[in-house]
């Protein structure tokens, strides 16, 4: 302590922080789910109690709950109470960057006078005297890394400046400074007043002794009260997170001069309250008197004290340096894995999409069909998307020639005959992200043109109504297989349940990307009916009653699907694509799936195209949603097609959708132990002879002048 005329100065103990990694967390997710790139300040709250123990301050501490439970609260900048003993509650305020850069440039001595500006006013306008947790107004500047998950930050408790300094005059234990009566009686006001819902979190009081030593605590408000009943001994009393025995806590800096101002006293006897195992503890609290002398200016609000208070950390040689702590060491490796997956998602909801949910895409659950080239590539966007729950279904094994194409194999998957891809895959999408919900189901899809003996009739329908069930389990199916047939089987059980479905297929330079239109019954289908009617109402009675429905896969076919996997060369055994073409078909089909979720009219959502938005359209933030994209790699082209649906399709007509729905899995052993039935059923067979019949006449005759003849 340096001396003066008048006594040495009095020196306060500085604030100390501490904050909880549940503040983090919360900050972490308030950053990504709500602020954005939005750097207003965000009022929270902190928590401090009496010290507790003679070897140990206590500090300020933030907790999960300290920020506002909801973006709206942003505008509210008071404490809550409480009534917790142990977290007295004060209001402070958050100023977080979006770059280290911002945060280290922040004009730290502006932001500093801008809080103890708010604490001058509260004092001069009486609200201390209401509510006198604002004496001790604290401020947080941080950057949250969430890409590292590294948090930089500093805090400051502002306090105003006595000009010149306050002097002690006596600071010892209050156990000598009251006679045994009185520190009883004051020990049992203490203790009535932290043990009071009402009163436990009001960190600044008044204590009163009156000439029978019977001591009472009250409110700030209180003081004329106090001082005309003519009481013995009047103090000014505080909650003192401080240990020290010579030097009282850093609130007591701000009550001096919210005392001085308000009530122009010039000698104040105070006292630290402190406690031990949660009673009222005398040998530890301290009681002294401080002297001060301030200027005349001090009554006039609109003269405003300088401030000190930025937290000098230790370890730093008292450089004033920011903090900064990593939390990616402490965190479970799966929720990191969650967290930084979805950070990309939730950085494009802030620039350019803030219709994105991403609720809805991890809670929707995708079928592949085929886990091969395709279906490895497919699986991964899913994932980059943010889908959660994924099913591949395959009957294959993982051979020497699958890893180099197929992105989800290594050589280990290929060792003493190859694991089954379906089971490989879900091994290795969990240790890519191992918050997916994967299942891999081997199974063979059973195909028209391959007909099944009598004894493996009853598998097969297993396999038919195990398929079934999958389709109507998930609710987005992607038809991922190598051959025409295999396809048949799962578009005639989604156009029957009315799912969503892709449809990705390759040639050697070439694809085919597209969405297969709702089924010829999604009329009558519950959810699907409302879908509808929503379109409808959105359209003209005119457009909705004529517009056709989408097409499927099949539905440009003029022949029923057969076998096309017998008798087959080398070359046609295997996939002979060129590399670069699955992952470009793969990713479109996973955007055009992002793309109808999105839709208002999902399913129902018609054809769209490029510079071609009809007046009745809007597009989508996600773009536009079209039927069928046709690629070419040798051309570097890409085009967008419509199919409508045909009455004559052997997949999705209502035709075979009524067949189906009718007769179950009965009319889908027909269908694959006869190659014809198909044909006949929708007509096929009956265009086919109509065809074969016409016959044209043609004129080989020319003439001199050369006519031209329409046909």
């Amino acid at each position: 302590m340096a001396g003066q005329d008048n006594g040495p100065l009095l020196q306060f103990s500085p604030f100390q922080s501490a904050v909880d990694e549940g503040f983090w967390h919360r900050l972490s997710d308030m950053k990504l789910n709500h602020l954005g790139l939005d750097e207003s300040p965000i009022p929270i709250t902190g928590f401090y109690a009496p010290c507790s123990h003679s070897q140990v301050s206590n500090r300020l501490t933030l907790l999960g709950e300290s920020l506002p439970s909801e973006p709206s609260a942003h505008s509210s900048n008071s404490p809550f109470s409480s009534g917790n003993r142990n977290k007295c509650s004060i209001p402070g305020v958050l100023y977080n960057t979006n770059t280290l850069e911002s945060f280290k440039a922040l004009d730290k001595q502006s932001l500093l006078e801008a809080e103890a500006k708010k604490i001058w006013e509260d004092i001069h306008s009486g609200r201390v005297e209401q509510e006198s947790s604002l004496l001790s107004r604290f401020l947080l500047i941080s950057f949250a890394d969430l890409k590292q998950w590294k948090f930089y930050y500093r805090f400051a408790f502002p306090a105003l400046k006595l000009d010149p300094p306050a002097t002690i005059a006596s600071l010892e234990p209050a156990s000598q400074c009251f006679s045994l009566q009185e520190a009883e009686s004051l020990t049992v006001a203490c203790n009535e007043w932290r043990n009071s819902s009402t009163t436990a979190d009001v960190p600044f009081f008044l204590v009163s002794i009156d000439s029978n030593s019977h001591a009472s605590i009250r409110h700030l408000k209180d003081w004329e009260v106090c001082r005309s009943d003519g009481h013995k001994q009047c103090l000014f009393g505080f909650y003192d997170p401080c240990h020290l025995p010579n030097n009282p806590g850093w609130p007591l800096r701000n009550f001096i001069a919210f005392i001085c101002s308000r009530w122009n006293l010039q000698k104040i006897r105070f006292f630290c309250y402190r406690e031990h195992r949660g009673f009222a503890d005398l040998g530890l609290s301290l009681v002294g008197e401080a002297l001060i002398s301030v200027s005349q200016e001090w009554k006039h609000c609109k003269h405003i004290p300088k401030a000190v208070g930025w937290e000098v950390y230790e370890g730093n040689k008292g450089k004033k340096v920011f903090r900064c702590i990593t939390l990616a060491n402490s965190m479970d490796p799966t929720k990191l894995a969650v967290t930084a997956a979805e950070l990309n998602l939730k950085l494009m909801r802030w620039r350019a999409l803030p219709s994105l949910d991403l609720n809805m895409l991890s809670a929707t659950k995708c079928l592949l069909l085929g886990a091969g080239t395709l279906g490895c590539q497919v699986a991964r966007m899913l994932m980059a998307w943010g889908v959660r729950k994924i099913t591949l279904l395959d009957s294959g094994k993982v051979s020497m020639s699958n890893p180099l194409r197929q992105s989800l194999y290594t050589l280990e998957d290929c060792l003493n005959g190859g694991e089954y891809k379906a089971l490989a895959a879900v091994k290795s999408l969990k240790q890519i992200f191992p918050a997916v919900e994967a299942d891999g189901i081997v199974m063979a899809i059973p195909m028209p043109g391959h007909p099944v003996p009598s004894q493996d009739e009853h598998n097969v329908l297993e396999d038919c109504r195990r398929l079934q069930d999958l389709i109507d389990s998930h609710d987005a199916v992607f038809l991922l297989t190598d051959t025409r047939e295999s396809r048949w089987l799962p578009t005639l059980l989604c156009s029957n349940a009315n799912k969503i479905t892709i449809t990705a297929a390759l040639g050697f330079d070439s694809f085919l990307v597209m969405r297969h239109g709702a089924g010829p019954l999604g009329d009558y289908r519950g959810e699907s009916e409302s879908a509808l009617s929503a379109e409808r109402e959105s359209s003209s009675p005119a457009d909705t009653d004529k517009r056709p429905r989408l097409g499927c896969y099949f539905c440009s076919d003029v022949v029923a699907p057969i076998d096309s996997t017998s008798n087959r060369t080398l070359d046609q055994q295997c996939t002979v694509t060129r590399p670069g073409l699955a992952p470009i078909a793969s990713a479109l089909a996973v955007e055009l799936l992002v793309g109808i979720l999105h839709h208002p009219h999902r399913i129902f959502a018609k054809a769209e195209f490029a510079n071609n938005m009809d007046s009745g359209s809007i597009e989508q933030p996600l773009g536009i949603l079209p039927h069928q994209i046709r690629g070419s790699l040798s051309q570097f082209s890409q085009m967008m097609l419509v199919g409508h649906s045909s009455s004559s399709c052997t997949a999705c007509c209502s035709t075979v959708v009524t067949e189906f729905y009718n007769r179950k899995m009965d009319f889908v052993l027909q269908a694959i132990n006869h190659p014809t039935y198909l044909e006949d059923l929708t007509g096929l067979t009956e265009l086919k002879n109509a065809a074969n019949s016409f016959d044209l006449d043609w004129d080989y005759d020319t003439d001199d002048d050369n006519e031209c003849v329409e046909i």
